[in-house]
């Protein structure tokens, strides 16, 4: 877990610090979300729906490449005890 202090300045404004931008990927631009939980203040990246999505079609695409592989090797398995019989 990272952690930094930084002054408030007069407007409101803070700066994370780069090794947090880094970490979270928050680029100049982003949107972050302020929570206020149990009097804890929490800084969270808005997640991007197209994203989120893209990530998910990924994962689906990887879900469905480990699938079509482990059907060839059962069919493969399954022809060849098909020949040697």
């Amino acid at each position: 877990m990272s952690s930094a202090t930084r002054k408030v300045g007069e407007r409101g404004q803070v700066t994370i610090p780069k090794d947090i931008r880094d970490k979270e990927n928050i680029q100049s631009g982003d949107e972050v979300e302020f929570h206020n939980e149990n009097g804890e203040v929490r800084i969270k990246k808005k997640e991007d729906f197209e994203e989120r999505l893209e990530e998910g079609y990924k994962a689906m695409a990887e879900k469905s490449k480990k699938m079509s592989e482990e059907m060839i090797n059962a069919s493969s398995e399954a022809i060849d005890e098909l020949n040697e019989e």
